[in-house]
């Protein structure tokens, strides 16, 4: 009986190794390569200040900067401008001219409309389901169950303004707060 092992038409084990690899090599490739946009997709992006804060952002995408907005807002105005996560903020002109220390964020606790600021009522008024909240957005008035969630506003020493998340108690209820 031939011994087949030295028969030139078997590879010998060292090639079979090899191209198996090969192989496996090429298709484990192929999946990560698939699979990597679909991890990425659920894993949220780590951009921002230090401290898990942001630069707020005008309508136009550019970053705040406070004198400039300052001359161009009259006291008591409430803006919107892009903050924590990309949701709407509302930045505060207080009366002396200066920025509040807080940025309201503007999705409603009822359903997720962004609440307008009304001037002649001087509070935010939800269009949809007529919830209402006073000027530092604690609610007032239902079908809302909470108050307007909250970010610390602070001008960083480029004279940008910085958004970062409000862990602290709620100056407006006292209690801790809902959004962390």
């Amino acid at each position: 009986m031939a011994q087949i092992s030295g028969s030139a038409d078997v590879p010998d084990m060292g090639r079979r190794q090899f191209m198996n690899l090969l192989t496996f090599g090429a298709v484990t490739g192929t999946a990560l390569g698939a699979l990597y946009p679909v991890v990425k997709y659920f894993i949220p992006p780590s951009v921002g200040a230090v401290g898990g804060g942001v630069t707020a952002k005008d309508a136009l995408g550019s970053d705040i900067v406070v004198s400039n907005f300052l001359a161009s807002h009259p006291a008591g105005d409430r803006v919107l401008a892009q903050g924590l996560k990309g949701d709407p903020t509302y930045i505060v002109v207080e009366d002396n001219q200066s920025i509040a220390n807080y940025g309201i964020n503007a999705v409603c606790t009822h359903l997720g409309c962004v609440v307008p600021w009304n001037v002649n009522e001087n509070k935010f008024m939800c269009p949809c389901h007529g919830s209402q909240y006073d000027s530092t957005g604690k609610v007032v008035r239902g079908p809302a169950p909470l108050s307007l969630a909250l970010a610390h506003a602070t001008v960083t020493e480029d004279d940008k303004l910085s958004l970062t998340p409000w862990t602290e108690t709620d100056f407006r209820t006292g209690d801790d707060p809902w959004w962390t």
